[in-house]
This record gives C-alpha cells, sequence and structure tokens, in this order.
C-alpha cells in the first residue's frame, strides 16, 4: 500500500488515516529527529507500554500519562517504589499492567546512570547511527520491516545497561519514533519535509 491522501489531499503513510490523533501524530512528530533527552525519555516510556497494543491506544492516553507520570522527569520517576506503582495500577487513565509500570522506574535509573557516565541518553541512541537519522526509500507499506539489525544492536545494548521492555521490535518503533530511522513512504508529503529530499 503506497501513501494515500489525506483530508486535505496531501499523501501520507496509510497508517496514520484511520483516526485524528495518529493523522496528528505522523503530521506532527513522527520521524522527525529528536533530541530532548526528557522528550526522548518519555517516548521510551510510552513505547514500553505499547508493547502488544496499538500506538493509538497510547495516543488516547497520553495525557493521562503525563498526568500520571508528572511529566516523565526521570530524576523523580528513579526513586518510585511500591506506593507509586500502587497509584499507577489505580489509574483509568492509563494502561495499567503491573511489569509495565514497574519497569519505568527501573528505565530512570539507568537513564539516569548512563547520564552520570558522561552520556546524554540523547548523545547514546544518536551514536548508533552516527548522529544522522538512517533515511530509508520505502515505497509500500510493506516494505517496512518491523524489525531491524540496527534495532537487535541497539536492543541488546540498552537491556546490559538495564533498560526494560526494549525488544527489537519496540525499540525499532522507538527509533522510528524518534526520527533515528525514518520510514516515512517517499511519496508521503512528510517524506520531503524531515528529509530535505524531494
Amino acid at each position: 500500500m503506497s501513501a494515500e491522501p489525506g483530508p486535505d489531499g496531501r499523501p501520507r503513510c496509510p497508517w496514520s488515516l484511520g483516526h485524528p490523533l495518529l493523522l496528528e501524530y505522523h503530521d506532527a512528530e513522527w520521524g522527525a529527529p529528536l533530541r530532548d533527552d526528557r522528550a526522548l525519555f518519555e517516548l521510551l516510556i510510552l513505547e514500553g507500554f505499547q508493547a502488544g497494543l496499538s500506538w493509538l491506544t497510547i495516543l488516547k492516553r497520553r495525557e493521562g500519562f503525563r498526568a500520571a507520570f508528572k511529566g516523565f522527569h526521570p530524576e523523580e520517576i528513579a526513586t518510585w517504589g511500591k506506593p507509586e506503582a500502587e497509584r499507577l495500577l489505580a489509574d483509568p487513565g492509563i494502561i495499567r499492567n503491573r511489569l509495565k509500570v514497574e519497569a519505568a522506574p527501573a528505565n530512570a535509573r539507568a537513564f539516569l546512570k548512563l547520564r552520570d557516565s558522561g552520556k546524554s541518553f540523547s548523545d547514546y541512541l544518536w551514536g548508533f547511527v552516527d548522529g544522522r537519522p538512517v533515511v530509508n526509500a520505502w515505497k509500500e507499506m510493506s516494505q517496512v520491516p518491523a524489525v531491524t539489525p540496527l534495532a537487535e544492536k541497539v536492543s541488546k545494548d540498552m537491556k546490559a545497561k538495564g533498560f526494560r521492555f526494549v525488544g527489537p521490535v519496540s525499540v525499532y518503533a522507538f527509533l522510528q519514533s524518534a526520527g533515528l530511522v525514518n520510514d516515512h513512504l517517499v511519496t508521503c508529503f512528510r517524506f520531503a519535509e524531515t528529509t530535505g529530499k524531494s
């Protein structure tokens, strides 16, 4: 399936056309290079919660997540224990999965340990792609992979550093979302906007 026209007539990746939240996310965020540490941490946590679910499920609850996780500040989340976990598990505004809830403080601690070693989370991630997005040139959605050797490499390294819910498939979705990998179809209007290529 190639790019299809959206409500304004501009061609888009077909997955974005199923719901207004997906359309907005596709047009404004997905595939745009993200280098802010806190924003990357938020996206990492949300991708972890997305495992086994649709991204739309997460987008519908994103504001609920932001409220429940108090703005996704790793310094605070790293200190959370059982009381905070129980609070989150009682919050209908998020995905209430114990393993995913308990992974968030672990990921915050891994994030801070990385920073304490002298490397920002952004520098760490972008180091896997030499600081520049991997720009693919897919023409059909069927060509876009679910996982790549890059995702497997990043996943293995993140797990070794103590990150959780970072399997290769989740990591690849994270790399796509954060723009380290650009998987907009070449006929999608965002491909030119995010790469400067036409």
